[in-house]
């Protein structure tokens, strides 16, 4: 990581029994100890974080584009545009449409021009 091979690494250790002094040195190097894992852990947390933001963008992205995909609507438009882009194919398929309301309005046309029909009258009596 840092590149340090084994002849810094007595350099260090020669200079910090000297400094330090060999009475307090494991203490030192205790402390020491403590503040590299802690550093490995906050180190190992921000990875995990960043692994977990990365994971659950790639699965929005991955439940999009499945989305996109079962919608069957969107794959009938697409489908629908590449066959038939002006719609003429579709226009020919369709049944004929019978014009009901058109058919009762002729009757009641015909029932409102025709001579009214009254009921016979009754004779007078006697």
């Amino acid at each position: 990581m840092f590149d340090i091979g084994m002849d810094e690494m007595a350099l260090v250790a020669v200079v910090a029994l000297i400094v330090i002094g060999p009475k307090d040195l494991p203490h030192v190097l205790r402390m020491c100890g403590r503040w590299v894992r802690k550093a490995r852990e906050l180190a190992g947390e921000f990875q995990r974080g960043v692994d977990d933001m990365v994971r659950e963008t790639e699965l929005a992205e991955l439940k999009s584009q499945v989305e996109k995909v079962a919608d069957t609507n969107a794959l009938r438009q697409e489908i629908e545009k590449s066959i038939d882009p002006t719609g003429d194919i579709a226009r020919s398929l369709e049944a004929p449409k019978l014009d009901e309301p058109a058919a009762t309005a002729a009757v009641a046309d015909t029932a409102g021009t025709a001579p009214a029909v009254s009921a016979p009258e009754k004779p007078p009596a006697p």
